[in-house]
């Protein structure tokens, strides 16, 4: 353990907000949450309520054929929300396809986040005006991007952090334990950041872990900590922990948030078919929204004028992202030669060749001329 911490990382599981919005104590995690004032706990409220819309504005725009595919985030926003906004604009971040929320924090334009779901582009956005890499589909093929990174900026003297976001799932992946290798032999500053929501796809959390999973990183010499995932000022906390260990050489450091995907995996997935109906009525009690909902409350910062502004924010942000994704031009057919190779060659300029003649064989109606 790093001597960097004030006390120890706690064992179990860190929890700072109930259920039923209570604020409870921690020894160990208030005096990363000093700072936090009453406009910063409106502030993620308001980030997981938008984040939430403009995630039930996705499916949407899916399932009315506008978008090819929308993986949600539904019952996750408390882990998303929590740790993007810990850090800061020099670190950078490195996803799956689920982490919409951390894009929205960081910055990621609306219109943006959906561009490769309709397919009109390869990749949704610059990653350096961001510090965020466009999501990788590869599952836990971000893990070994993001140590490279961090072995990069330990090279160039900073201290800033990477952090790699993957689900339960990727920790049996081969990519997630070679980036725990590399990451621990060089105490790299990196977060490995695991949304254990509790199903890879179709496949429970326990058929895939017999034990937690945030003890697997132990067995590389990590430290971890596991957090309520539906808790966001306990993901916060712990992600402060993890970035000061980070940043003053501490290394690698493992967080499992504890959450639960409240729908289905993908829109193309059917989650009645293999998860309980009383499952998901159990971990709807727990929805993190709720939770802060009811710690403003009990604060007396939730007013009618903070919920009508909140629904505000979330429905200007829904009709944005409407608006750009259906407003999105379609490709030039043959643009998708253009980044092929890094330089062009004869075989992809004979391909492109092709295609041109196999284009212009369509009169202006689109039959065959």
């Amino acid at each position: 353990m790093s001597e960097s911490f004030p006390g120890e990382i706690p064992a179990n599981l860190l929890q700072l907000v109930s259920p039923d919005g209570e604020r409870m104590a921690s020894e160990t995690a208030d005096p990363w949450l000093d700072d936090v004032l009453a406009a910063d706990l409106v502030g993620l409220y308001q980030d997981m309520v938008v984040v939430r819309r403009i995630d039930t504005e996705a499916t949407a725009l899916q399932r009315q054929g506008e978008l090819g595919l929308w993986p949600p985030l539904l019952g996750q926003e408390a882990a998303q929300v929590g740790s993007a906004r810990a850090l800061r604009t020099d670190d950078f971040v490195f996803t799956s396809y689920r982490e919409n929320a951390v894009a929205w924090c960081r910055g990621v334009g609306l219109t943006d986040i959906v561009r490769v779901w309709r397919g009109n582009a390869q990749s949704g956005w610059d990653p350096y005006s961001v510090g965020m890499a466009t999501p990788a589909i590869i599952i836990g093929a971000q893990t070994l991007h993001a140590t490279g990174w961090a072995l990069g900026a330990q090279h160039d003297g900073t201290d800033s952090v990477a952090v790699a976001y993957f689900g339960d799932g990727a920790t049996s992946e081969g990519d997630v334990s070679e980036a725990l290798v590399f990451a621990a032999s060089f105490q790299a500053p990196v977060i490995f950041f695991c949304q254990n929501n509790q199903w890879a796809i179709s496949e429970p959390v326990g058929l895939q872990s017999r034990a937690n999973l945030v003890d697997r990183a132990l067995g590389f010499g990590i430290p971890g900590i596991r957090v309520d995932g539906n808790d966001v000022l306990a993901v916060l906390a712990a992600t402060r922990m993890a970035l000061h260990r980070a940043r003053t050489g501490g290394g690698p450091t493992f967080i499992e948030a504890v959450t639960y995907r409240m729908g289905p995996h993908t829109t193309a997935d059917d989650p009645t078919r293999y998860r309980p109906a009383a499952e998901l009525e159990q971990w709807k009690a727990k929805d993190p929204i709720l939770r802060l909902e009811r710690l403003l409350d009990s604060l007396g910062l939730l007013s009618i004028e903070l919920t009508e502004q909140t629904r505000g924010l979330a429905d200007a942000a829904a009709a944005e992202l409407r608006a750009g994704c259906i407003g999105l031009p379609d490709p030039e057919p043959l643009t998708v030669f253009d980044h092929v190779f890094a330089t062009p060659n004869a075989t992809l300029d004979r391909q492109r060749a092709e295609y041109t003649d196999y284009l212009a064989s369509f009169d202006s109606t689109g039959g065959k001329a």
